[in-house]
This record gives C-alpha cells, structure tokens and sequence, in this order.
C-alpha cells in the first residue's frame, strides 16, 4: 500500500518519469488524516500516567518509548492525536503506551500485537487498550481509530496537518493551497530582535463604520419594522389604529458557531431507513453524507437535486395577507454576486413555483438558543455573497408596540392577552417582510421562538403565494451554555434595561423560559434544518429535511461550518512592493526596502501578539511580495492560497492607471463608473474576487485558532467587508492602507475590529 514518491529532478520539478504521488493524489483526493482517540472512566490522579503514541514512521519514526507522541487531552475522560499521513507511508505500524509525568519512570506499553493501518483501513478489532500496571491491576482504555482522506482545504483547517512529513497538495501540478512545515525555531530569517513593540502603541482608531458593534444588543441590528416606526401609527387586525414612538435603530453584529469535526449531517426519511440497499434516498442538500443507522450499520445518502415541494394550499384567509403587486412592479430580485452564484440564481427563478424566488428562513427555539446570533452571522453571509437578504425580530416589534417592562407572565401561554400581542406582533414583522420581498428583496430571516406548530402553521398560510418558508430550529442541551446565553441577555437585551437588579432581570427571564418550555414543540413540519448542540464547539449534529436548491444547500453548508469559538482573525497587505513604489498594478514582484523592514516588524508583531496561540496560521497569496512578507514569522504553519492572489488586471497586468487612462480612456471610464461590476479586459472584477474569496471564508469561519491573512487590497477590501457586514457596493473603497493590522475578534458577543499601524 501507498506507492513511493514520484521522481524530481535536481532543481526540485518533477522529472520525465511520471509523477507517482500526483497521479495517486488525484485518485484517492487528497492525504490521509487519522485520529486517534483513547477514552478512560476512571480519573487519573496529578503525576499519574498520560496517554502516548508511539511507532513506525510517520509518528516517531523508530519504536523508541522516549520519543513517543502526547496525546492530547479533548475532555476529562478522553485523550486525541491526529496526523497527517505522507503518500508514501500509508501502512502504520503503532501501539499506545502510559508515561508517567516524571519521565524518569518507566513507561507502561499495552498488551496485544501491534496496531497496523493499511491505507486508512485498521486491520483487526482492536477497540481496547490494556495495560498492565501490576501483576493484579489492569487499565482499560476505548480506542478509536479513524482515518479520512481528505483535501488541502480540510487540511488546512488541523494543526496538526503542519506537522513533519507533510507534502504540499497539488491538483494537477497547479497547488490551491500549498501547506508548509513549521520552521525550526530560531532559524535564520532576517527578523530583526531590536525591533520591540509596544503592541498599543500601534492602536489607531478604527473607520466608524466598522464592525465594532458587539456590545449593542443584537436583535438592535435587524431590519426597523416599518409598520410601527414609518408613520407612527399602524393597524390592528380588528382594523382599529393605534400610536407607536418614532424609533432610531441602532445595532449590532453578532456570531454563532458551527463546528464542522466530529458532525454529520443527517437527513431523516423514516420511510427509506431499513431500505435493503444501504442506501437512503432523500430530498436533501449535500452530497454523500455518512450516518449511524440504529442497526449499527453505515449508510449514505444520495442528493438527485430535485425541485422542492409547494406549501399546501389553504382555503382560509388572514386579516395580514396582503395582494401580491404584478410582475412588472418587481424590482429585479436577481443577487448582484458573479459567475456561478447568479447562474444559479437564474436556475432557481425559471424552475419551480412562483413563491420559491423567495426565501424566508424562519428561526424556531427557545429563548437563549442562539437564534439570533445565527440569524445575524447567516445574514451577513448571503448578503456578501450578494442575495439581498434582511433579518427582522419579532421581539423588536414587541418591544416598539408593547413596551419593553413586560414581565414573565406576558409570555404564558394561558395568558389569552399576551399571546394574541404576541401573535399580532408575529404577523405585522411577517407582513413587513413580505413587502419588502414584493420590492425586490430576496430573503428574509424572520427571527422568533415559533415554538408552537399553531404559530408555525399560521407563518405558512401568511406565505402562500408570496415565499419559501424553510423552519431553522436550534437545540442546545448544555446548560452551561445556556446560563452563559441568559446572562448576557439580561446584560444586553432592552427587555431588562430598567431592571436595575440583575438577579431579579434573571428569575424574571428563567419564569419566561420555563414558560416556553411547557408549549414547546419541535418541528416536524415542512421543509426544515434542525441544528442540535452544536453551539458548544465540541460537534453535534445538523439534520434537514426537504431541502433542496441552489441557495438552501449554501445555507446548509454555512451553517454545518461556523462557530462561535473566540479567536482574532488578523488582515493585512503585504509589505511595499517595487510596483507600489512605480504605481504599476497586479505583476509578482519583490518587496520593496520599505516592504522589507515591515515584514520584520509584522514577523515581530504576530511573535508577541499569538505567543500563546502556538496553534495559530499564516495564510497568503501565492505572490511572491505576500510570501516574502510572511518570510520572517516562524513557528507558525504557513498556508499559500491561491483564491487569495490579488484581483487579476489582465491585459492593464504592470501598467499605471494613467497609462490605462492615456492608452485605454474607455476601459477607464467603464472603471470609474462601477468599480465593483468592472471586469478588466481578459481579467477579473470584484464580483469575481468574492466569488473566488467563499472557500476562504468558509474556511476561516471554522478555525478554532488565530489565522493572519497576508494579501493583497482589493482581496483584504472583500474579505474586511464580510466580517464588517459591508454593502457590495461599498467594497472597491474600503481603505484598505499599507503596513496596518486589521484584527478582527470574533466570539460569541459578536464582531470587533482593532487596527495596529505599524509603519508611516
């Protein structure tokens, strides 16, 4: 197994013999990433034994028990190491052993044969470790082995996918993403020691439109309800009128988590479980996606991308619906994003109902759930990608019709009163959302409980005719988590801002929730995406039904790929290149004397600012003045991208703007008038740079650990724009200056931006 490594020439290229490693890699899709977990119900006590791992090549490279591998610890009973397996060493021979923290002591190696790992295959069952303490005393671990080939972007996102004996991954010949080794600490690389900083001593003021915005209440940033704040007055639906306060939105940006290790989507289809074949056939997004059957078999399912169903027709009427306008008074609901994305755009309006050209993703859980952190991070997402999408709360209408002093009792389910404000309020933030869905908008996510099948049922009939409803429930067993989230509602949320008493603010909200706890009902109904426990980070599980389209399955995979956890994400250019000096755009070339000390001074800026983030990542462009930059940082694995390379000018490749201006007037003058649709003659536009820049993004929304991106400005305006929550148009002139850190924070309180200027 695992054929030995294609043959290279003196100067490194592969040579006329052909390349046996490429050709395999191209095969079997990528290298082969095993984990190795052990898991114990007894606690060890401080100095006690700890698991290790140690064997053939690649792990240690000799069976010496000095040299063996630490696992790590994942929770208080299980201990993990994960690798990278090189192409040319795909049979592993390895056993665990327990090391005694003084490592003067002897080592204690389990009984039994040696493990072997054939091409990712475990031979044998060998699901427990034994080791002997004593003649009478024996520990027992579970063992779990297991080993997927994977891509350079699933690499990307391990630590451990840096280590020894790592080859860069190609497709082709033409690397995506290139991974590098970590560099031994203290090797040559021309940083500079006398370079101190004073990390605040860099701080300069952040654009006032940036996304420092996490310590404003979340539910603030969605969209002003329209029905009670244009006007002032809005009707009920008996048709009386009422007064309501002119309202000033303000608002915030905020995260949620999806983790992506350790989950499974899984599509239930109750029918097809026991099917004969294996397999499960579905009306589902994705591609194949393994699942536990209960027989304890594994299983597949099989997307046909079929067309998704119409919502049931319903004779009744509602007080709320309002008269569809015509076609010819619809604004063009067609997203602003490039290439594949409006291609399926396109797709998805032609086939299918009228009402599927729009989408409403209606939240459904309890209170503390996480609904709208979700709502807030979806919705930035889909309107970079450039659907025009809108997040309305419904608590934000109750706030503006009802007050904000509601207590508990307003949200019982037995209070007739309450839960008709209630219902009302629902239906007014619906209404509003169908409106703006008829002038244009494309979807909507409308943010509540919903946690009764009657108040879902009556969301369906308000869209009949008008919208795609697609029910997103979140479910979260963790009550540490869920402690954590009620106290920063009590913290941030309008409901408890005249509570002057925290602990009273936080039995008042505790009474409300076990109120919804009584009603609650899971979703059963329609088309749906269920995320269960997935708010911890440590997996969970993702399960839809009926899903099917171009934009639900991108929904889909956003959501199976984010995450809460809190770690800074750093943006920066490179150092000043020759051509930044001539003014000449796109060309690879070097840095510049001025680039040059910057790179020293980023290399010592990262050194400080991570110096405990030892799992953190450099990722660059594959120009040459974005890797000499990162040239300096060591002890961190470097990533090259290729999705990160600077907008491509085409034939304009080396020239300045006044010689495009002199040479080419109209191609400048295309430029000037729409910075953002402008493609370059045989080059790209912005549009194009985002659609290219989604990978990146995704990949970033699931490291767990501090990433600095070092590229280029109209690459680095893209991605600023999305954690920023900017508008597409806005893009081609975010300022996006020389030698300056950008630090964005992201975590569960939201999104928030910190620059450092290292350089005049």
């Amino acid at each position: 197994m695992g054929t030995g490594a294609s043959k290279r020439t003196e100067d490194g290229s592969h040579g006329g013999e052909e390349p046996e490693e490429e050709e395999y890699l191209d095969q079997g899709g990528g290298q082969l990433y095993v984990s190795l977990k052990m898991e114990n119900n007894f606690k060890l006590k401080k100095g006690d034994l700890f698991p290790h791992v140690f064997g053939s090549v690649p792990l240690v490279g000799s069976w010496d028990s000095s040299k063996a591998l630490s696992m790590e610890r994942e929770s208080a009973s299980m201990w993990e190491l994960s690798f990278v397996v090189p192409p040319n060493h795909e049979t592993l021979d390895f056993k665990f052993l327990l090391r005694p923290k003084y490592s003067n002591a002897p080592s204690v190696v389990e009984e039994g044969p040696n493990r072997q790992l054939i091409g990712g295959a475990l031979q044998g069952d060998q699901r427990l470790a034994l080791f002997r303490i004593s003649s009478d005393e024996v520990l027992e671990y579970r063992v779990f082995i297991k080993a997927d080939r994977v891509s350079p972007f699933d690499l990307a996102a391990s630590w451990r996918a840096y280590q020894e004996n790592l080859r860069p991954s190609a497709v082709r010949g033409i690397p995506d993403v290139s991974l590098g080794t970590v560099p031994e600490i203290g090797a040559e690389n021309g940083s500079s020691t006398s370079l101190e900083l004073d990390l605040e001593h860099y701080v300069v003021p952040a654009p006032s439109t940036s996304a420092n915005s996490g310590l404003v209440y979340a539910a603030n940033m969605t969209e002003t309800p329209r029905s009670l704040s244009l006007t002032g007055i809005f009707t009920n639906a008996d048709g009386s009128t009422s007064f309501s306060h002119s309202f000033k939105d303000s608002g915030a940006s905020v995260d949620q988590h999806v983790p992506l290790k350790d989950m499974e989507v899984v599509i239930p289809d109750s029918s097809k479980l026991y099917s004969s074949s294996g397999m499960v056939e579905s009306k589902s997004v994705g591609t194949f996606s393994p699942f536990q059957r209960q027989d304890s078999h594994r299983a597949l399912f099989v997307d046909r991308g079929v067309g998704s169903p119409r919502l049931v027709k319903s004779s009744s009427t509602s007080t709320f619906f309002t008269e569809p306008r015509s076609d010819k008074e619809k604004k063009n609901s067609m997203p602003e994003a490039a290439g594949a994305v409006a291609a399926a755009a396109v797709a998805d309006q032609m086939l299918g109902p009228k009402e599927d050209s729009h989408l409403a993703i209606v939240l459904v859980g309890l209170p503390a759930r996480g609904k709208t952190f979700t709502a807030a991070k979806l919705t930035r997402y889909l309107r970079w990608l450039g659907h025009d999408t809108k997040h309305f709360n419904v608590g934000k209408y109750r706030r503006l019709k009802h007050g904000t002093n509601q207590n508990a009792d307003f949200f019982r389910a037995d209070n007739r009163e309450g839960m008709e404000a209630r219902n009302e309020v629902a239906a007014l933030a619906f209404d509003d959302m169908v409106s703006w869905m008829q002038e244009g908008g494309q979807v909507g996510i409308f943010d509540a409980t919903n946690s009764t099948s009657k108040r879902r049922n009556m969301l369906m009939k308000l869209a009949e005719g008008k919208c795609k409803i697609i029910f997103l429930e979140t479910l979260c067993n963790d009550e540490r988590i869920i402690e954590r989230n009620i106290r920063l509602k009590i913290q941030q949320s309008p409901d408890y801002a005249e509570e002057p008493d925290f602990e009273a603010g936080l039995q008042d909200f505790k009474s409300r929730l076990a109120y919804y706890e009584k009603v609650y009902e899971p979703v059963e109904e329609g088309s749906y995406i269920k995320m269960i426990d997935m708010v911890s980070g440590h997996g969970g599980q993702i399960q839809v039904n009926n899903i099917s389209g171009y934009l639900p399955g991108r929904i889909v995979f956003f959501l199976v790929n984010t995450h809460l956890t809190p770690r800074p994400i750093l943006l920066t250019r490179h150092g000043e290149s020759k051509d930044n000096v001539r003014g000449r755009i796109g060309g690879d070339n070097p840095l510049s004397d001025t680039g040059e000390i910057y790179a020293k001074k980023l290399a010592n800026f990262v050194e400080k600012r991570l110096k405990s983030e030892r799992a953190a990542s450099i990722w660059t462009s594959t120009l040459e003045r974005a890797i000499l930059t990162a040239s300096p940082i060591v002890g961190f694995p470097k990533i090259q991208w290729r999705a990160l390379d600077e907008i491509y000018v085409g034939v304009c490749d080396g020239m300045t703007y006044e010689e495009i201006k002199k040479n080419m007037p109209e191609e400048y003058e295309a430029r000037m008038k729409d910075k953002l649709r402008y493609r370059y003659p045989r080059g790209e536009s912005y549009l194009d740079v985002i659609q290219r820049l989604e990978p990146v993004i995704i990949e970033l929304e699931r490291q767990r650990a501090p990433v600095v991106v070092i590229s280029h400005q109209a690459v680095l305006r893209a991605l600023y724009a999305y954690f920023a929550d900017r508008p597409l148009k806005e893009i081609p002139h975010i300022e996006m200056p020389l030698h300056t850190i950008i630090e964005i924070q992201m975590g569960v309180t939201g999104v928030h931006e910190k620059r450092y200027k290292l350089m005049d």
